[in-house]
């Protein structure tokens, strides 16, 4: 496993000192929130894109992905009723995928609660398969690009559509494409009756991506939930991909947050695999 940072905790910061504060802080990885660029992905030119690639590299650092994709947009909306905002949608995924590619990314995590959660007068049931079209339209340009999108189960606080990792496993069977994939989330997944272990155990294999934090929206060992059975059941499920930090409360600050965070991890990772070496 690798760990990785959400670049959006460092608020309003110039992003080649974001790359290397991250670096120094011991990760390898960042993972950008759109938003953090511009107001679209769209407004982000191939030559700033091609900066923004040089800065991470500069340090040592790789962007592997994308998050929080149509955070803070108004026109896009997986589950909307009306057509032609679901093909602007599709449209628009497939438009970050592009970018993702240009930045050295190969990930994008679908969370975007406020552009998922059920309409006035939208069941469940037509919610799903207008998703599963949205996301079906815009699998050829994913694959293209090379980039795989991760759908993401978040809790009921969150929103009302995918709220369990059984629904996300739902709904990739039905967009069944090898470029759709399942996101782990800690926070989301302490919001599910079945126990955490247990989650990891079943979906972890399938798994694309991993967020680390905790139930309280802090980093990972500022809370109460021990991270050394998380990593166990990832190492026991087999699952060796990118590990990101990703909050939702920036105090104390975002050097501090960084730092314990990875540190935390690192001897979590390290007490939860001794035993298989």
């Amino acid at each position: 496993m690798r760990f990785a940072i959400c670049n959006e905790l460092f608020e309003n910061w110039p992003f080649d000192r974001v790359c290397r504060v991250s670096k120094e802080a011991g990760y390898d990885g960042l993972e950008v929130a759109p938003f953090t660029l511009a107001p679209r992905i769209t407004d982000v030119t191939r030559e700033r894109r091609a900066l923004l690639r040089r800065q991470a590299a500069d340090v040592g650092i790789e962007i592997i992905g994308l998050h929080w994709l149509l955070a803070g947009t108004q026109e896009f909306y997986l589950t909307s009723p009306d057509s032609a905002v679901r093909a602007r949608t599709a449209e628009y995924i497939a438009a970050l995928s592009e970018a993702c590619r240009d930045l050295g990314g190969t990930l994008m995590v679908f969370g975007s609660p406020k552009q998922r959660s059920l309409l006035p007068g939208v069941s469940r049931e037509q919610a799903f398969e207008w998703a599963a079209e949205t996301f079906r339209k815009s699998m050829p340009a994913l694959a293209g690009n090379g980039v795989s999108i991760c759908m993401e189960p978040l809790s009921p606080a969150e929103t009302d559509f995918i709220t369990t990792c059984e629904e996300a496993a739902a709904l990739i069977r039905a967009v069944d494409h090898p470029n759709f994939t399942l996101h782990l989330d800690v926070k989301a997944m302490a919001s599910e009756h079945t126990p955490m272990v247990d989650l990891i155990h079943r979906y972890g294999p399938a798994a694309g991506h991993f967020h680390a934090n905790d139930a309280n929206l802090r980093g990972p060992g500022f809370g109460d939930i021990d991270f050394v059975p998380i990593f166990r059941a990832l190492h026991e499920a087999g699952y060796e991909r990118w590990v990101s930090v990703e909050v939702f409360d920036y105090k104390p600050d975002p050097e501090t947050i960084a730092r314990q965070s990875v540190d935390y991890m690192r001897r979590t990772l390290e007490e939860a695999t001794a035993a298989s070496r």
